[in-house]
C-alpha cells in the first residue's frame, strides 16, 4: 500500500471556473494523485497523493504548467537543516548563484552558502522537498556536492549516458519522467555531458527499467560494457565538466582555469593534478607577491630562475609590467607567502605579500577613540550584533578589522552601528588608489625623474671639462693647471669629485641590485651598468693615482664624463620608459576610476513605500537592494535595475556600444556607466566586487599579467643574455689587446681610434669593452611582448573586447575556421512572426491574428508569446486585458490551445471598431495548434491544398501553426529566428580575411539551412547536442589545411632546401556561441568566443568574451587579435636587430672602415632601445574596429568603413600595393587587414534577394 499525504496549496492566479476545472483535470490526470479538492474563493488546492509515486514539486509543476502561480510556504514551522560541501566555487558571483538557485525553491526557508568554507547551509520543509531535491538545485547551478553515501537497504546509484537531448525541456521531460516512477528517490539529468544519474530502490525496480523510462521519453540510452565498474570515475568527471560548462552563469571567469588546461599544454598537468583532488585538501597553494624594481627581461628571469629552484615551489610567473609574482608551491612544505617574498628582497628586490581580498572581512579606519575602554565598547557591541563573526579594534592605528556574515549584515550596517556608539567609522579600502599609482607607475616616475636630474646636475659639468673645455686654446691652458702634487692636475680632481655623488649616491642602487643577483646566481641588467660605470670610474681615479706614483711626467688617461653621462642616460632612459609604462595601462586606470566615489541613497517608508528622505554615502557601503537616484551626468554606483523614471545611459566605457542606450523601468544598468539627462531610481542588485565593472577589471588585470607562448622566446634569451654579454665585453677587451701586441703597436696598422692623442691601447680597449657592456640592452627584448599585450588588451576591453591573457590572443591571430552557434548568435534568439494568411472570405486577415493573440494571452508557450507580442504591435495596444476576454482556455502539452474569445466593443476603439465590424460583444471559439490537434481532437476540415501553403512555410525552415475558428479552419501563422542584421556581412567578412565558416544548432536540419542559406554559411550541423558540437569542433581541428594554393613564406622554403618536411597544418578552430549550451564546444575549441550583452558576462569556457551581443565584434576581436600579435612581432624584431646590429658595432668589428661606437653614444642608445618598443606598442591605442563588407551581386565584396574615418581609411588602404611575401608577411601578416575583394559567386545564394524580400514582407505582417 502506497504512502499517502494530504497537502494544501496556495493558488494565484484563477480568475473563473475554468481556471479550476483546468487545475482539476490536469491535476487528475497526474500518476500518483488520488483527490483534488480545487477552491476559486479559497484560492487554494486540497490535494492527496502517494509520495512514492509523486512529490510536491511535481504538483506544483502540474499546477504552473496550467499557467499558474504556486507561492508555497511552509505549512508548519517544521524545517531540516542540512549543510552540504559544495567544490567548484570561485567567487561571489558562485555563492551569488548557489544562494539565488536555492531561494527560488518551494520549500526552502533559509540559505547561506560560504565560499570560504566551500559549504552550504540550508533550511527547508521535508514535506516539500528532499535533501536530494537540494542536492539537485546546487548541481544544476554547475557545482559538485560530494555529499556521503548513506543509502538504505537495497539502493543504487547509476549513471547512464543519454544521446538526443538538444535543451532543457529534454532534461526536465526524462528527470520527470524518472521522479514519477516508483522507488526513484533521486534524479540529475545533466545536458552538456548528456548522462543521467539515478538513484533508485533495487527492491522495487531495475536498471533496465530506468533505461526503458528513458527511451520512452524519446531518448537513446547506449550500453557501455565498461559503465558498470567505471560510475565512479564517471560521476567524477561528468561534475568537472558540469562545472566547467555551467561557468555557473559566474561572470568573468578567470583566464588562469579551464581556458590554461585546454589550450596551453604547459599549464595542463598542474590543473589536471588539481582537478583530480578536488575533493580534498588543495594539492597546491598559490602565493601572490607584489614586486617593485624590475626593469627588464633579465629581472624576471632572474626571480624565475631563483625562487623556481626551491624545493616545494612548483611554478613562478612574473609580469614585468604588472609587477606581480604568482608563485605555486606545495602547502606541506615549509614555505610560505612571506618567506618567498623575503627570497625576492635577498635577490634584489622589494617584495611584498598581497592578501587575497575576502568579501566577508572589512578593515575600518575608527576615529574618536581615546583609551582601552573605546577599544572594549565597540568590540562587545559589535560581537554580539547578528551576523558578525568577530571583530578586532587597534586603538593605536585607530583601525578595526571586522569578519562578518554578508547574508545577513552589510558593511553600511556595521558603519552605522559604531556611528551609533559615538565614533565616526570609514572603510579603510586603498587598493583602488594603490593600484591606479601601480599602474601608473607614479613612484617610479618620481623616483627616476629625480636620480635623471641629480645625475644630470653633475654630469653636464663633468662632460662640459672633458669634452667641451679642451677645444678651445684657451680652455686647455685651463685645464692643463697643475696642483703641487706631481703629475695631478685641477680638473681630473674636480671631475673625481663631480662624479663620485653620481657614481655612488645615484648609482647605489645598481651596485646593491648587482650584488644581490650575483650572490644567487642570476646577474641582471644592473650588473651591466655596474660593470661599466664602475670601471670607467675605478680606472680613472687609479689612471690617477699611477700618474702621481710615476717617475714619468705624463698626464693621467681619465673618463669620468663616461661613468657620469651613461648614469644620466640610464636613469632617463628608465624615466622616459615609465612614462611610457604608464601609458600602456590607461585603459585599466580609467576603467578603474569609473566607479564614482559617492551615491545618492533613498530611505522609504515600510508601509507605504513613499521615500521619506535620501542622503549621500560612499559607494562602498552600498547594499544589495538599496534604492539609489540618479541626477543627469551622474555615473551609476553598482549595478541594478531602473525601478522609476527614464533617461538614457552611455555605456561605452564598458560595453563599447558609442550611441546612449535608453533605459525605463524594468531595464538593467551597469555600475560606472554615466546617466544623460534622465532621473531615474534603481534598486541595486550587485554591489563591490560583484559588478560587471569591477570583473573587467579583475579580468583584463589577469589577462594583462599572462603570458602570451611568443614571450618564451624572449624569456629564454634574457636567462643568458647578461653573461653571454659579459663574456662578449671581456673577449672584445682581449682581443684589441692581442692585436695592439701581435701588430707591436704599429699606430699605421691600427685602427684610428688607436692614434688619438693621449689613449694608450688600455685605454682603448677598455672603452670599447665598457661599449659593448653598456649599448646590450635586453629591456627591449623583454618589454616586446607585454607592453604590446597590456596596451591592446586594455584597448579591447574600451571596445567591449574581453580577452583572457595571451593564449587566447596567440590563437587568436591563427584562427583559420569558426563555428558558430545559432540561436542567439547568428540569429537573435527570439521566435518572431514571419507570416500569416487568412483562408476563408468570411475572416480576414487581420482579425484571425488579433484573435489567436487573444487567445495566446493566457498561453505560457514560446510560440504563444510571439504571437501575443506581434498581436499588440498590430493593433497598438499594451494588453488584450481590456481588448478581449478569453474564457474556457485549454492547453494540451505538445499540440495547441483551445478557447472562447469575446471581443469587448465599449472598450474598442472607433477605429478598432470599424477594422474588426463588431457592433455587438461578439464570441469566437478558437482553436490553434497543429495539424493533429485540429484535424483528430476537433475534427476540423484541413484541405490538401492548405496544407501544403503550411508545407511550404515549414520547408523554408519556419515554425507554422494552424488557426480554426468557430470549427472552420481560418489560416495559419508561420514563426520564425530572425537572423540578426549584421550576420550575413560578418560572415562575408570572415570569409574575406580568409576565416573558414561552419555552423553548428540542436534546431532541425530544415530549419538550420534556410539560416545559414541567409547568411552564406555552407557547412552546416544541424540537430547537434551540447556534447555532440565538443565533438564537431574536435573533429575540425584535426583537419588538414591545404596549402597549395598560399604564397610560400621564406620559412618553408628553408626548410624545402634544407630537406625537411613540413608537418601538414590543421585548423585552428574558434567556437562562437550565446554562453548557454555551448561552453563544451567553447572548452574544446582552440579559443572560444562568448556573445553576451550588458552584465550578462559569458561562460567559464570563453577566451574571449564580448560586451555587446553584436556580432561583428567577432571580426573587431580577431582583427585586434592580429594586430596585437604583428605589434609584438614588430617589437622582437626591433630588438633584436637593435642588439645584433649594436653589439657588433660596439665590439670594433666596424673599426677597420672607422666606424665605432663611444660608451656615451652606446648608453644613449641602450636607453632609446626600450623606450622606442614601448612606443611601438602605444600606437595600438589607435586601432579602431575594422571594416565590414557586403556582398553586391555581380561585383563581389566591397569594403564598408565604420567610423568618420572611412573614406581616409579605404584610400590608403587602395595606396597599398604590392605582394607581401617572406619576412614582411611574418612582420605585417594579411595584406588589408582582410578587407580585399573576393568573389561574390561564394557568398550568393540563388534566390537570396526573394528571401530578403519575403522576410521583409513578413516582418510588416504580410497583411493579406
Amino acid at each position: 500500500m502506497g504512502d499517502h499525504m494530504e497537502i494544501e496549496l496556495p493558488v494565484k492566479g484563477m480568475t473563473c471556473n475554468s481556471c479550476v476545472k483546468s487545475i482539476t483535470t490536469a491535476l487528475s490526470s497526474t500518476k500518483g494523485i488520488s483527490h483534488v479538492d480545487v477552491s476559486l474563493a479559497d484560492e487554494r488546492a486540497i490535494i492527496r497523493y502517494d509520495r512514492s509515486v509523486t512529490n510536491v514539486p511535481s504538483i506544483v509543476s502540474a499546477i504552473e504548467d496550467c499557467g499558474f502561480d504556486v507561492p508555497i510556504t511552509p505549512a508548519s514551522p517544521t524545517t531540516e537543516t542540512v549543510t552540504l560541501a559544495v567544490k567548484g566555487m570561485t567567487c561571489n558571483s558562485c555563492v551569488n548563484s548557489i544562494t539565488t538557485a536555492l531561494t527560488a525553491r518551494a520549500g526552502v526557508s533559509h540559505a547561506a552558502v560560504s565560499l570560504a568554507a566551500e559549504t552550504a547551509t540550508v533550511s527547508y520543509n521535508p514535506a516539500v522537498l528532499s535533501q536530494a531535491d537540494v542536492v539537485v538545485a546546487i548541481e544544476d547551478c554547475g557545482f559538485d556536492v560530494p555529499v556521503e553515501a548513506t543509502p538504505t537497504h537495497g539502493t543504487i546509484k547509476v549513471t547512464l549516458p543519454v544521446q538526443g537531448m538538444t535543451c532543457n525541456s529534454c532534461v526536465n521531460s526524462i528527470t520527470n519522467a524518472l521522479r514519477a516512477r516508483e522507488g526513484v528517490s533521486f534524479v540529475n539529468v545533466s545536458l552538456a555531458d548528456e548522462s543521467a544519474t539515478v538513484e533508485f530502490d533495487a527492491a522495487v525496480m531495475t536498471r533496465a527499467d530506468v533505461i526503458g523510462a528513458i527511451e520512452d521519453c524519446g531518448f537513446d540510452v547506449p550500453e557501455e560494457p565498461s559503465l558498470g565498474t567505471s560510475l565512479s570515475a564517471s560521476g567524477q568527471g561528468i561534475k568537472t565538466s558540469a562545472s566547467a560548462s555551467s561557468a555557473v552563469n559566474s561572470p568573468f571567469a578567470t583566464a588562469n582555469q579551464k581556458t590554461a588546461s585546454e589550450k596551453d599544454p604547459k599549464t595542463s598537468s598542474n590543473l589536471k593534478s588539481s582537478a583530480t583532488s578536488s575533493g580534498s585538501a588543495p594539492s597546491v597553494t598559490f602565493a601572490n607577491i607584489e614586486v617593485r624594481g624590475m626593469t627588464c627581461a633579465s629581472c624576471v628571469a632572474s626571480i624565475e630562475k631563483s625562487v623556481g629552484v626551491l624545493p616545494g615551489i612548483h611554478s613562478v610567473k612574473v609580469s614585468l609590467l604588472a609587477e606581480r609574482a604568482v608563485i605555486e608551491y606545495d602547502p606541506a612544505s615549509t614555505w610560505t607567502d612571506a618567506l618567498i617574498a623575503e627570497h625576492i628582497n635577498d635577490i634584489g628586490f622589494t617584495a611584498t605579500p598581497i592578501e587575497p581580498k575576502r568579501e566577508d572581512l572589512v578593515d575600518l579606519k575608527v576615529f574618536g577613540m581615546t583609551c582601552a575602554s573605546c577599544v572594549g565598547t565597540i568590540e562587545r557591541d559589535l560581537n554580539r550584533h547578528p551576523g558578525v563573526i568577530s571583530c578586532s579594534v587597534n586603538l593605536m592605528t585607530e583601525s578595526a578589522k571586522i569578519e562578518y556574515d554578508r547574508q545577513i549584515i552589510g558593511v553600511r550596517d556595521l558603519v552605522e552601528r559604531i556611528e551609533q556608539l559615538g565614533y565616526n567609522a570609514l572603510v579603510a579600502d586603498k587598493n583602488a588608489n594603490a593600484q591606479i599609482e601601480s599602474l601608473s607607475k607614479i613612484r617610479e616616475i618620481k623616483e627616476w625623474r629625480a636620480a635623471f636630474l641629480y645625475s644630470l646636475a653633475f654630469a653636464i659639468p663633468v662632460f662640459f671639462l672633458d669634452m667641451v673645455l679642451p677645444e678651445f686654446t684657451w680652455g686647455r691652458r685651463i685645464t692643463d693647471i697643475r696642483l703641487p702634487i706631481h703629475n695631478l692636475y685641477l680638473f681630473d680632481v674636480v671631475k673625481l669629485i663631480l662624479a663620485f655623488p653620481v657614481q655612488f649616491g645615484v648609482g647605489a642602487r645598481f651596485f646593491v641590485s648587482s650584488y644581490k643577483s650575483l650572490r644567487h646566481g642570476t646577474p641582471t641588467m644592473d650588473v651591466l651598468v655596474t660593470l661599466s660605470t664602475a670601471s670607467a670610474y675605478i680606472f680613472s681615479a687609479f689612471s690617477m693615482l699611477h700618474a702621481v706614483f710615476s717617475p714619468h711626467d705624463t698626464r693621467p688617461s681619465v673618463f669620468f664624463d663616461t661613468s657620469t653621462m651613461i648614469i644620466a642616460f640610464i636613469t632617463l632612459g628608465r624615466y622616459l620608459e615609465n612614462l611610457a609604462k604608464g601609458q600602456t595601462s590607461a585603459a585599466l586606470s580609467k576603467l578603474i576610476q569609473l566607479t564614482p566615489s559617492t551615491a545618492t541613497i533613498l530611505a522609504t517608508d515600510s508601509l507605504t513605500g513613499e521615500i521619506v528622505s535620501e542622503k549621500k554615502i560612499p559607494t562602498e557601503l552600498i547594499q544589495q537592494g538599496d534604492l539609489l537616484r540618479c541626477v543627469p551626468g551622474d555615473k551609476i554606483p553598482a549595478d541594478g535595475i531602473l525601478v522609476s523614471g527614464t533617461s538614457s545611459v552611455d555605456e561605452s566605457m564598458v560595453t563599447g556600444e558609442a550611441e546612449s542606450v535608453t533605459k525605463k523601468p524594468g531595464d538593467a544598468v551597469i555600475g560606472g556607466t554615466v546617466n544623460g539627462l534622465g532621473t531615474f531610481v534603481m534598486r541595486a542588485t550587485r554591489v563591490g566586487s560583484d559588478t560587471a565593472l569591477s570583473q573587467i577589471v579583475r579580468l583584463v588585470e589577469e589577462a594583462q599579467t599572462s603570458k602570451a607562448p611568443i614571450q618564451g622566446f624572449a624569456d629564454t634569451v634574457a636567462g643568458y643574455f647578461v653573461p653571454i654579454v659579459i663574456f662578449l665585453g671581456l673577449g672584445t677587451f682581449v682581443v684589441w689587446s692581442l692585436v695592439w701586441h701581435i701588430v707591436g703597436g704599429d699606430l699605421q696598422r691600427l685602427p684610428m681610434v688607436f692614434s688619438h692623442e693621449g689613449e694608450g691601447w688600455f685605454y682603448v680597449c677598455l672603452k670599447l669593452c665598457i661599449s659593448v657592456i653598456v649599448v646590450a640592452c635586453p629591456c627591449a627584448l623583454g618589454l616586446s611582448t607585454p607592453t604590446a599585450v597590456m596596451v591592446g588588451t586594455g584597448v579591447g576591453a574600451q571596445h567591449g573586447i574581453l580577452i583572457k591573457g595571451g593564449v587566447a590572443l596567440e590563437n587568436g591571430q591563427r584562427v583559420t575556421k569558426i563555428v558558430f552557434d545559432k540561436t542567439g548568435t547568428l540569429t537573435v534568439g527570439k521566435l518572431d512572426v514571419a507570416g500569416y494568411e487568412a483562408w476563408g472570405d468570411g475572416l480576414g486577415a487581420d482579425r484571425m491574428m488579433v484573435l489567436a493573440a487573444a487567445a495566446e494571452s493566457a498561453s505560457e508557450h514560446p510560440l504563444g508569446h510571439a504571437i501575443v507580442a506581434f498581436g499588440k504591435r498590430l493593433t497598438g495596444i499594451d494588453t488584450f486585458e481590456g481588448f478581449a476576454r478569453v474564457d474556457d482556455f485549454e492547453a494540451a502539452a505538445g499540440l495547441g490551445i483551445q478557447c472562447t474569445i469575446t471581443l469587448l466593443v465599449p472598450r474598442l476603439s472607433h477605429i478598432s471598431r470599424t477594422a474588426y465590424h463588431a457592433t455587438t460583444d461578439t464570441s469566437y471559439r478558437v482553436v490553434i495548434g497543429n495539424q493533429l490537434w485540429l484535424s483528430e481532437q476537433h475534427n476540423i476540415e484541413l484541405p490538401d491544398y492548405r496544407l501544403a501553403a503550411k508545407e511550404y512555410e515549414e520547408s523554408q525552415g519556419r515554425t507554422c501553426v494552424l488557426v480554426a475558428v468557430d470549427g472552420r479552419a481560418a489560416g495559419h501563422i508561420s514563426l520564425s529566428d530572425r537572423v540578426k542584421p549584421e550576420s550575413r556581412r560578418v560572415v562575408a567578412t570572415l570569409h574575406a580575411m580568409g576565416i573558414a565558416t561552419a555552423m553548428v544548432t540542436g534546431d532541425q536540419e530544415l530549419t538550420a539551412r534556410s539560416i545559414a542559406a541567409q547568411i552564406g554559411i555552407d557547412e552546416i550541423h544541424a540537430g547537434v547536442s551540447p556534447n555532440g558540437k565538443r565533438i564537431i569542433v574536435q573533429a575540425m581541428q584535426r583537419e588538414t589545411i591545404h596549402l597549395a594554393s598560399r604564397r610560400s613564406s621564406i620559412w618553408r622554403i628553408i626548410k624545402r632546401v634544407a630537406g625537411r618536411s613540413e608537418a601538414p597544418r590543421t585548423h585552428v578552430i574558434a567556437m562562437v556561441g550565446d554562453g548557454i549550451n555551448d561552453s563544451p564546444a567553447l572548452a574544446a575549441a582552440d579559443i572560444g568566443v562568448a556573445l553576451c550583452s550588458g552584465t550578462d558576462i559569458a561562460m567559464e569556457a570563453a577566451d574571449v568574451v564580448l560586451m555587446r551581443s553584436d556580432l561583428a565584434d567577432v571580426v573587431a576581436a580577431l582583427d585586434l587579435s592580429r594586430v596585437i600579435f604583428r605589434r609584438i612581432r614588430i617589437n622582437l624584431i626591433w630588438a633584436c636587430v637593435y642588439n645584433v646590429i649594436g653589439i657588433p658595432l660596439a665590439m670594433g668589428v666596424f673599426l677597420p672602415w672607422g666606424w665605432h661606437l663611444h660608451p656615451m653614444m652606446a648608453g644613449m642608445a641602450m636607453a632609446a632601445s626600450s623606450v622606442s618598443v614601448v612606443a611601438s606598442s602605444l600606437v595600438l591605442k589607435w586601432w579602431r574596429r575594422p571594416a565590414l563588407v557586403e556582398v553586391v551581386d555581380g561585383e563581389g565584396m566591397l569594403s564598408m568603413e565604420v567610423g568618420e574615418d572611412a573614406e581616409e581609411n579605404r584610400t590608403k588602404r587602395r595606396r597599398r600595393g604590392g605582394r607581401r611575401g617572406g619576412w614582411a608577411q611574418w612582420i605585417f601578416g594579411q595584406r588589408n587587414r582582410g578587407y580585399s575583394r573576393v568573389p561574390s559567386r561564394k557568398y550568393t545564394i540563388e534566390g537570396f534577394e526573394l528571401l530578403e524580400e519575403e522576410d521583409e514582407e513578413g516582418e510588416e505582417g504580410r497583411l493579406v
